[in-house]
């Protein structure tokens, strides 16, 4: 896949160096020199120097053929022009960076397919740290209508040692959630678990849920 990156900020080379492991082709865009050294350097992906939302640059960094564009500029406006000009292009896959939720419309109006909201994610991740300690991600879908959460099962809980299928089928469970994911150790790869897995202690689980029945799920795994 043909991924083009605006901007080669922290964020940007960020993501073109995790693109590249995952055995991508990446190039990026930017109007600093040095970063476009550094990307080229450090990063070894392709970088174009100029602007982004420059018609020639985008045309010289073969926007005609990416596969997807990242908009990662340091101002809304300039993602939403970057946004506008992929679409214009025929990029099949637009993402974008937001900070102002103003921008939120405009962006999905011209074309962007995913957009993120540093300034909520942030704040959402805080958040639900202070609020859930014992859960040890959270992922949030849908625009935050469906969460994904990872969580330890203690060793003295309702559902240690309990099935899926006997999980499941508790009342107590909240309706509408599922239990997607299943790791018996840290050292050992996350599996999609059947109805007959068996969630023993110490293990960790994912589990897909409402925001509304957080806490009841929360307090049915720990509780006793």
């Amino acid at each position: 896949m043909y991924v083009l990156i605006g901007g080669a900020g922290l964020v940007g080379l960020s993501l073109a160096q995790r693109l590249i492991e995952l055995g991508h082709t990446v190039a990026v865009i930017d109007i600093d020199p040095t970063a476009c050294r550094y990307a080229r350097e450090q990063v070894g992906v392709m970088a174009f120097e100029g602007s982004a939302v420059s018609t020639e640059v985008l045309l010289e960094a073969g926007i005609r053929k990416a596969d997807s564009v990242a908009a990662v500029l340091r101002h809304d406006a300039l993602n939403l022009a970057l946004v506008t000009l992929a679409k214009h292009y025929g990029v099949p896959h637009i993402l974008t960076r937001m900070r102002h939720r103003d921008f939120a419309e405009p962006l999905r109006l011209v074309g962007a397919n995913h957009i993120v909201s540093t300034v909520e994610l942030a704040v959402s991740t805080m958040v639900n740290a202070i609020e859930y300690p014992q859960v040890e991600s959270m992922m949030h879908f849908e625009q935050g209508q469906i969460e994904v959460l990872k969580l330890s099962i203690p060793e003295r809980c309702n559902v240690s040692g309990k099935s899926v299928a006997e999980v499941a089928q508790d009342l107590r469970f909240p309706r509408g959630s599922l239990i997607i994911g299943y790791q018996a150790h840290p050292h050992e790869d996350l599996k999609i678990p059947n109805g007959s897995t068996v969630l023993e202690p110490g293990s960790t689980v994912l589990i897909v849920t409402k925001p509304g029945s957080l806490h009841q799920m929360i307090d049915f795994i720990e509780g006793c």
